[in-house]
């Protein structure tokens, strides 16, 4: 109760009124925890009290997948991927629809990807996350997974061992060495069943923005303009803070680079996307965007293509009707395909 009237408070802080619609007014409102991230929503209502129930309804839904899909914490009463983790080589687990439709998406990715995501990883990625982190705490002291230590989890993440019984709604992992970490899936795949349901109780015309998985539902204003969307230079040296701004209705816009979530030891960075061939952060890219109508989708492709040598991901992204990417490359150059241009916002 405490954390609603939190979050009902920053929506009320962050309301903006727009004047260029007179039957509907534009508020802005955001929410913090989520996902570990910041929840910002746009949209239009005919007052303050409506958007409050459209921003209520976007928060309880996103919580909810949040709590399914967390693989860090337990909630009473509620069985998530933690407790499908905690169960390995034990017992199969009775789960909600949302967390088996969320592992059937997940296999079809790591089909589509050739392996590039794999929610098996979970054994490789706590290392990684856990060196990560004390990094992090103490940087003088912050050092790579030992490689025999990596080699070893590696051996647990086989997604055949995972099963998923739809007829008795429980899942099971054959090997108790393994773990899943749905991360590099779960937060765009969330997005996109919030807004369909939102679209399913009638909401229209509005931006939701999960730690920068954004999905443009319909347009804005009575002018039913694009949204304007901006995708963030990973150099953040750079004055330059955005690369492009997209225009986008009824479209999805996903990053993934190496600004996210990283450590430094002996003066180089390592970030968080982990390469499942090498074992090590993926080093073709410094950034990838992918624009798509599925957030999910573009949440597996953002990570399958940074994984993987343009050639390979150029082929894959031209390969699929209605998806494009852009690639930036370390010596801060940029590839897209071949229709990612007719996004560019034109100035």
């Amino acid at each position: 109760m405490k954390k609603l009237k939190f979050t009902l408070l920053l929506l009320t802080v962050g309301l903006t009124l727009s004047s260029c619609n007179k039957a509907l007014k534009k508020y802005e409102g955001s929410f913090l925890f989520l996902f570990n991230t910041v929840t910002e929503v746009i949209g239009y209502a005919k007052d303050e009290a409506a958007f409050k129930e459209f921003a209520t309804f976007i928060h309880d839904e996103m919580e909810t997948y949040h709590k399914l899909y967390d693989i860090y914490n337990s909630y009473e009463g509620i069985n998530n991927i933690k407790t499908i983790n905690d169960n390995a080589g034990i017992q199969p687990v009775q789960v909600d629809q949302k967390i088996i439709d969320l592992l059937k998406f997940s296999v079809e990715a790591y089909e589509l990807s050739k392996g590039r995501v794999n929610i098996g990883m979970g054994a490789v990625l706590k290392i990684w996350h856990d060196y990560r982190t004390q990094g992090i705490d103490d940087p003088l002291n912050a050092k790579l997974p030992p490689m025999e230590l990596l080699i070893e989890a590696k051996q647990h993440t086989d997604l055949n061992n995972l099963v998923i019984d739809e007829s008795n709604s429980t899942v099971y992992l054959k090997d108790s060495k393994m773990s899943l970490d749905v991360g590099a899936i779960a937060k765009g795949y969330a997005v996109e069943r919030v807004v369909q349901a939102a679209k399913e109780k009638g909401y229209t015309d509005f931006l939701l923005s999960v730690g920068g998985n954004v999905r443009a539902v319909g347009a804005k204003g009575k002018e039913k303009l694009s949204w304007n969307v901006g995708i963030q230079n990973p150099d953040k040296s750079s004055e330059q803070t955005s690369l492009y701004t997209l225009a986008l209705k009824d479209m999805s816009l996903v990053s993934s680079g190496n600004y996210e979530r990283y450590y430094t030891v002996d003066g180089k960075i390592y970030h968080h996307i982990i390469d499942p061939d090498t074992l090590m952060p993926a080093e073709y890219f410094t950034a990838i965007s992918i624009v798509c109508e599925d957030s999910g989708l573009a949440d597996a492709l953002s990570t399958a293509i940074y994984c993987m040598p343009f050639d390979e991901g150029i082929a894959l992204i031209e390969s699929l009707d209605g998806i494009e990417a852009l690639w930036v490359f370390p010596d801060k150059t940029m590839k897209y395909s071949s229709g990612f241009e007719s996004f560019i916002k034109q100035q």
